[in-house]
């Protein structure tokens, strides 16, 4: 964005122009990593960084800012990713109708770069006025986007917050996200016999209709109002003239019914079996859980707390059910009370991504509150 472009807007949503302009992908995260340590440092935060970037790698590990407590209250956590989907072109901010997008055809990254800006510039407002509160740390995870893997090697246990909050996900300000889904990959290889198309295909056995065969077999997309499947990729094959030996087959299937989940699974592995038996190829399959699913409800603290905060900021607070993970699936895992918080995001992971200057500042508001009620809270 142009610096006259930069000088209308308030100062968070500067700062995620600033951090959008700097692609960072899952596993190149380096850049935009040394931002955020620059800018905590300079707010006078504590800074550590664990070890999880020699075993993703992602160019960072997961970087903690903490801010010790100069208030009574309880300590709290918030939780943002560094990465983005893959960028397929030039990233340069535009505002149109008051919102953040990208005027190339790629995505923006507000996802989770608008939540990367409003902490840090909550963080920096709190440094300035001397506003007191009860202790902050801010957390930033990278390799959210393929499979929550920094926050799955994450280890809370050093955090003096007793729970924490995310902003990771689509829906108007209010909507409070208060379940997820467990997910599930699975990678299949066919492996056939390889003929001349032309001369003797009689002779080879086709991974490639085998896989379609399989695909076709699947029940696939929404199966019910817990579950979902898909098939994301298919690749085999050498030339046209040759009858394809290997096809590789990559899908998912995720739920918030676990015994949903179980069965999707099932349905998917023995059409995979079925059709490598019909086309008498082997087939090597491998499924792993990439994060787990939860369900919150009002009793929790951390969703107490949100909902009091938004209430108070005339917001409608909203429990609402998510067909995605975030990096609360892997906090609680491990061991973390969290909550995602919708934050104004629009069509996220498309160049069509954008998200209002007045939901940044709505958000900014948002985490303000959250401090304030944490240092009051008991």
């Amino acid at each position: 964005m142009t610096t006259e472009g930069l000088a209308g807007l308030p100062e968070v949503a500067r700062l995620m122009v600033r951090l959008c302009e700097i692609p960072s992908p899952s596993r190149s995260e380096a850049g935009v990593a040394e931002v955020v340590r620059t800018e905590l440092r300079s707010l006078g935060a504590e800074v550590h960084e664990d070890g999880a970037a020699t075993t993703l790698p992602a160019g960072c590990g997961n970087i903690v800012g903490r801010f010790p407590a100069t208030a009574p209250g309880v300590p709290i956590m918030f939780c943002t990713h560094l990465d983005t989907v893959p960028v397929t072109g030039p990233i340069e901010v535009e505002l149109v109708d008051g919102e953040l997008t990208n005027k190339h055809d790629a995505i923006l990254g507000g996802d989770n770069k608008s939540a990367v800006a409003v902490v840090l510039e909550a963080m920096r407002r709190v440094v300035a006025e001397g506003r007191p509160h009860a202790g902050v740390e801010l957390v930033f995870t990278p390799c959210e986007e393929i499979g929550l893997r920094g926050a799955d090697a994450f280890d809370p246990r050093p955090l003096h917050a007793r729970f924490g909050f995310v902003y990771d996900h689509t829906g108007p300000v209010g909507d409070i996200v208060a379940s997820a889904p467990s997910l599930h990959r699975i990678d299949a290889t066919f492996i056939g016999r390889s003929a001349h198309a032309g001369i003797s295909p009689e002779a080879g056995r086709s991974a490639i209709v085998a896989a379609a065969r399989a695909i076709g077999r699947m029940p696939l997309g929404r199966i019910d109002a817990e579950t979902t499947a898909n098939v994301g990729t298919v690749g085999g094959g050498t030339a046209t003239n040759v009858v394809a030996e290997r096809c590789t087959v990559t899908a998912e299937a995720r739920s918030r019914d676990e015994r949903a989940l179980s069965v999707q699974l099932t349905a998917m592995l023995d059409a995979l079996t079925w059709a490598a038996s019909e086309c008498e190829v082997d087939l090597e399959t491998r499924v792993e859980k990439e994060f787990t699913g939860y369900r919150l409800g009002e009793a929790e603290p951390q969703v107490r707390l949100a909902m009091e905060v938004l209430a108070a900021l005339g917001h409608t607070p909203r429990l609402v059910p998510s067909g995605g993970g975030s990096d609360v699936n892997a906090l609680i895992r491990n061991g973390f009370p969290a909550v995602n918080l919708c934050n104004g995001m629009v069509a996220p992971h498309t160049p069509d991504e954008r998200i209002a200057v007045t939901s940044l500042e709505q958000m900014l508001d948002v985490t303000l509150g959250i401090i304030d009620a944490a240092r009051e809270a008991t």
